[in-house]
């Protein structure tokens, strides 16, 4: 593993993080809670040292089991949970739509106490804005208490965790342009560009570190679907995407295939290091269901980087639409 620092802040991340939608929602799979602490406790093992979660996965339980499975490792890790989601108020929620959002002084602070329960600690790492609307980020309020929370050592740093179905450009923004904002979480891959490419020269004006996610667009990027795709449980997040959607993408994801031959590199490793050869992106973090993908992933940090050439035929490809008529494919996103 490999190790970058946060900008702005006395945080080293792995470049390969892991993100814990992934077994605590439900919505990539089933994951049994004894395989997502192994899963966890080997990633820890390969020096993933920087672990995502938020307060809605499961309720809660995304902290839960993260603290679970690394009750020992805490002063060794970096943890980023989110804020946002009003999910305490008991109200039933119809599939994969959105929950009502908060961000009250008062909220916040109930949200972070509520957090620190669950994670069994007394301070988080990073504490990002859930998907946050203009009003959220505009607001005082919230950034004052996230200063409080700051100066009561309950939060070291804030941050945002942004789009694409709930804000994206503008809001990303102004989140790199806030000065309490310490880091933000992306969206980018090989098939989805933008508004990432956008976000990159404001990173580095602001001198705010990027944390990107969905590196493989919905797995597109891997060779998971080599016989063709499979069919999903209504309940996963995959299923409500059109199957238009994954046979252009499919597509997209056949002429970069290059990348992995005869270069030291599988295809999904090659779309790690290609988010990876942003400065600006700190960490990536792939969605993450078994102990293969978590091996073959963590290693992505160890293998060689892209060429010049390489990235040179990857941005011609996106400038290009792929030479397909269809324009770039948005991945499916977690919360």
């Amino acid at each position: 593993m490999k190790y970058r620092d946060l900008p702005g802040t006395d945080l080293t991340l792995s470049e390969v993080g892991f993100g814990l939608w992934t077994v605590a929602t439900g919505w990539w799979g089933k994951i049994d809670e004894p395989d997502g602490i192994r899963l966890l406790q080997e990633a820890a093992e390969l020096g993933v040292t920087f672990f995502d979660t938020a307060d809605t996965y499961g309720k809660g339980y995304g902290e839960e089991i993260l603290a679970k499975a690394l009750p020992k490792q805490r002063h060794d890790v970096v943890i980023g949970t989110k804020f946002g989601y009003d999910f305490y108020n008991n109200v039933p929620r119809i599939g994969h739509q959105e929950r009502p959002q908060r961000f009250e002084a008062d909220f916040i602070r109930y949200a972070c106490e509520q957090s620190l329960r669950r994670l069994r600690t007394d301070y988080i790492d990073l504490y990002q804005l859930h998907n946050p609307k203009m009003e959220a980020i505009e607001r005082d309020e919230v950034f004052e208490t996230l200063e409080e929370l700051v100066k009561e050592g309950k939060v070291r740093y804030a941050a945002a965790a942004i789009g694409p179905d709930i804000g994206w450009f503008e809001e990303g923004e102004a989140a790199l342009r806030h000065p309490n904002v310490s880091a933000m979480q992306i969206i980018y891959s090989i098939l989805e560009q933008e508004p990432a490419r956008s976000f990159f020269p404001i990173a580095e004006e602001t001198n705010v570190g990027l944390i990107s996610r969905v590196p493989h667009a919905s797995e597109v990027l891997t060779d998971r679907y080599a016989d063709g795709p499979p069919e999903f449980d209504p309940s996963d997040h995959r299923a409500h995407r059109k199957q238009e959607w994954l046979k252009q993408a499919l597509a997209k994801a056949d002429t970069v295939r290059f990348l992995a031959e005869d270069t030291g590199r599988t295809f999904a490793q090659s779309a790690i290091a290609f988010c990876l050869a942003q400065p600006s992106i700190a960490s990536v973090l792939p969605n993450l269901t078994n102990l293969h993908e978590l091996q073959e992933y963590a290693a992505a940090a160890q293998t060689p980087p892209l060429s010049d050439e390489e990235l040179r035929m990857l941005d011609e490809l996106w400038q290009e639409g792929f030479y397909l008529e269809q324009p770039a494919a948005a991945a499916v996103d977690g919360e």
